[in-house]
């Protein structure tokens, strides 16, 4: 599903996160970026994902790391899941899907015999001149902070 390679430039996006404000590839350059799709806000296996970032936010930020969530949520929703959480990284709200698509995330799935659209969950990071340094396709919710600082 992913067609974004380890060796691949970042999309240079931009998306509007849980209190309106602006993020774009280019406001991160400089500073190491994982940019993690998740596909609903408040659900068990996203809050499990983004707890585990949250409890390890000062190893990221000790590595020069920044973090950024996205999924099609509206606005008030990720509002909501951010607050609720206290996640110290903004929350895209991507609902028109422009970075979801632009990172190739969104496609055919499968749950319970049912086929359907929905986001991957699926974690880029990106170095600091916006070249793509790891696609981690298979996220442990509970351990995803391991994966990435490993």
């Amino acid at each position: 599903m992913v067609t974004l390679q380890k060796g691949d430039k970042a999309p240079s996006f931009s998306g509007v996160d849980q209190d309106g404000k602006g993020h774009k590839l280019a406001d991160y350059v400089g500073k190491k970026l994982v940019v993690f799709f998740y596909p609903k806000a408040s659900t068990p296996g996203c809050t499990a994902e983004a707890c585990d970032l949250r409890d390890n936010f000062e190893r990221f930020k000790a590595n020069n790391y920044e973090l950024l969530g996205v999924s099609a949520d509206s606005q008030k929703a990720q509002l909501k899941f951010k607050d609720k959480y206290e996640f110290p990284f903004p929350l895209l709200a991507d609902e028109d899907k422009s970075v979801i698509n632009a990172f190739g995330v969104w496609g055919p799935k499968k749950f319970m015999g049912k086929e359907y659209d929905g986001i991957h969950r699926t974690t880029f990071v990106i170095d600091e001149n916006g070249i793509i340094e790891e696609v981690i396709a298979q996220v442990k919710t509970k351990e995803h902070a391991a994966q990435i600082l490993k």
